[in-house]
């Protein structure tokens, strides 16, 4: 985390405590920290340190995690490096981090789920790199790099990828497909099969 990213920190550590209906002397009072140093956190004047920052979130009844993804979805700008995964390595990592209108996946090798799926929302695919198959309304499409295909909401679909190496980045509105803040893949509540 860099250090604009560690004083964003401070929104979401004063509206957790609002939320609470915590007053700054009852956070210091739970967290060992002094009312002054906390306020400093709040209005972002000062970057609380790992061991400060999980004091706070113990004091607000939440995790230190938990405060620096609520200040995630604070940022304006936001770069994901091409180096950067979800988890454990795993062929699939969200590129737009944090809580926003915006979803965007990118799948990573070949992926072959065997799930068809249906969202609320409209949808958008981009071969970034091989070639994919989809499946939707009946039909088959081929798909290789530089190819997009939409999906309008509600369309039940299926895809995978028929290439070593495929890269498909797949966009949504927020809430319409099952991406969630956990970095989870094309999952949907509403999948169906």
């Amino acid at each position: 985390m860099d250090d604009k990213e560690t004083l964003r920190v401070g929104t979401a550590v004063r509206r957790r405590r609002k939320s609470l209906a915590l007053t700054l002397a009852t956070v210091a009072a739970r967290s060992g920290l002094s009312v002054p140093f906390l306020s400093q956190i709040e209005n972002e004047r000062a970057r609380p340190s790992t061991r400060s920052l999980e004091r706070v979130a113990q004091a607000l009844e939440t995790s230190a995690a938990e405060l620096i993804a609520a200040a995630d979805s604070g940022r304006t700008v936001d770069v994901v490096r091409a180096g950067e995964e979800d988890g454990d390595g795993a062929a699939v990592r969200c590129v737009v981090r944090g809580r926003h209108q915006l979803r965007a996946t990118e799948y990573i090798g070949e992926q072959d789920t065997g799930r068809e799926f249906q969202h609320h929302g409209d949808e958008l695919m981009y071969i970034a790199d091989g070639a994919a198959e989809v499946e939707a309304e009946g039909r088959a499409y081929r798909l290789e790099r530089g190819d997009t295909l939409f999906l309008s909401g509600g369309v039940r679909h299926r895809w995978r990828a028929t290439e070593p190496g495929t890269r498909i980045l797949v966009v949504a509105a927020a809430g319409t497909v099952g991406h969630g803040d956990d970095g989870d893949s094309d999952a949907d509540p509403r999948q169906v099969g």
